[in-house]
């Protein structure tokens, strides 16, 4: 057990409140780590691999001391075959304590470039490659992720990122800061970006890659963007989406949405969907969200 971290004085429960605890899992890589940190920065009593026969007792530790009004633990696939055991005790565990599953997973090529990065070896062993591991484990944990009340995708955010995410989310704020949004562009020719949750079709858009003066240009540059703009349909669609946008997402935040990828795509990437990506996500944010933007296809060329 790695940190144990006593309550802040200032965090007492409320009378007839059941405590909170909230347990994070998932894949190695995924930053449980940063996540437990976030909470024991919010007054967490904090606990790292945690073994799952000891989860009862520390849930009753919870239930019983009341200077604790929340507290956190990490349980992984460290844990090997105890882990099999967890379901069940989780399950059991809800009856006394207010008890929230956090799941963190990334993409397989997210997890592989940490462990490279950190030079750490994978929990599994050094017998398969990092990428065969993650495999395995996400099969493994396959049973816990289908209980998750949240499930969280790390791949697109920074240390800094998911820490004021966590933040955000257990202060029992319930509001539209509480969505992540990505908005990305991409070229059609590359793929569309696996992670995407809506994905927009703008290439009936005219195209500027076919006019000498933009094609090394991009949708960022001004003249590229008013060229894209001075077209009827491109004014309309821009109202359509923004208002669709502003209607799904207080529902996706209803439902528990922590954070949502809206892709434009166009056939090369570089032009229209980039000034859509770049003009929707302004929208968004004069709507009152979080909104930040990528253009995955996009090069960089001299204006």
């Amino acid at each position: 057990m790695a940190r144990k971290t006593l309550p802040k004085p200032n965090r007492h429960r409320s009378v007839g409140r059941k405590p909170e605890l909230v347990v994070i899992t998932g894949l190695s890589g995924s930053g449980k780590g940063s996540v437990l940190k976030a909470l024991e920065d919010l007054g967490f009593y904090s606990v790292d691999n945690l073994p799952v026969e000891l989860i009862p007792k520390f849930a009753e530790l919870t239930r019983d001391n009341p200077s604790i009004q929340a507290a956190s633990l990490v349980v992984d696939i460290r844990e090997g075959e105890g882990l099999k055991r967890f379901p069940k005790v989780f399950s059991s565990i809800r009856k006394s304590v207010d008890a929230k599953l956090v799941f963190l997973e990334a993409e397989d090529a997210a997890i592989v470039r940490r462990f490279s990065e950190t030079r750490r070896p994978h929990p599994l062993g050094t017998d398969n490659s990092v990428a065969k591991s993650v495999r395995s484990e996400r099969a493994k944990l396959a049973p816990i992720r289908a209980m998750a009340d949240l499930i969280i995708n790390t791949s697109k955010f920074t240390v800094h990122e998911l820490r004021e995410f966590i933040g955000e989310r257990f202060r029992g704020q319930r509001d539209q800061s509480n969505i992540v949004i990505y908005v990305t562009s991409f070229g059609y020719r590359n793929g569309v970006p696996p992670d995407s949750d809506l994905v927009f079709d703008v290439r009936f858009l005219p195209n500027p890659n076919y006019i000498p003066k933009f094609k090394n240009l991009t949708g960022r540059h001004p003249s590229v963007a008013r060229y894209i703009r001075s077209f009827p349909q491109t004014v309309e669609f821009i109202q359509r989406i923004s208002d669709l946008l502003v209607y799904l997402l207080p529902h996706y935040i209803h439902e528990g949405k922590s954070y949502l990828t809206i892709a434009f795509g166009c056939t090369g990437g570089q032009h229209r969907s980039v000034m859509m990506a770049d003009q929707i996500r302004k929208n968004l944010v004069e709507s009152g969200f979080k909104a930040k933007v990528t253009h995955r296809d996009i090069v960089q060329r001299p204006h």
